[in-house]
């Protein structure tokens, strides 16, 4: 029964991801965006083993700063397309953030610097799939790919 299961379950991976890929619009499965927002697309590059690689996503904005360290509030909320099983996130709103209280030189000129949302959440790397981000009007999208060495260590008896 196991076997069934996991055989019915690799069919049904692979017949998504073929109609997915042979989708005249790879947009199709993702609902297009309410009004006040965007929708942001990520097509991340094939690598080998893609299970060493996670994603960092930065929704954000260029703003004017001082020497302080900023960032924005919001959270990234994952959610699914209906009937196709994607996930995308949603970024529903945006907030003044949190800074640093540092004395900044009054004579210092202030600069123009990217400030994001913050957060530490990698998600998964999949090259197959486009990453769908909804973001409101004015929000730049940018992201980090992080990889890990193949290698793994072993930890000892403390």
């Amino acid at each position: 029964m196991k076997i069934k299961l996991a055989i019915l379950t690799t069919l049904t991976t692979l017949t998504c991801a073929s109609t997915f890929a042979a989708s005249p619009d790879p947009m199709k499965p993702f609902p297009a965006p309410e009004a006040g927002f965007v929708r942001k697309v990520i097509q991340l590059p094939k690598v080998k083993n893609p299970e060493l690689y996670r994603v960092q996503l930065l929704p954000g904005k260029m703003m004017e700063v001082d020497c302080n360290t900023r960032s924005l509030g919001g959270q990234l909320k994952k959610e699914t397309a209906q009937g196709w099983g994607y996930d995308y996130w949603v970024l529903p709103q945006i907030q003044p953030g949190i800074s640093t209280m540092m004395a900044c030189d009054p004579n210092a000129p202030k600069k123009q610097a990217f400030v994001s949302v913050y957060s530490e959440e990698l998600h998964r790397y999949n090259y197959k799939l486009p990453m769908v981000v909804y973001l409101p009007e004015g929000i730049e999208l940018r992201y980090r790919i992080w990889s890990a060495k193949d290698k793994t260590k072993t930890a000892v008896n403390g």
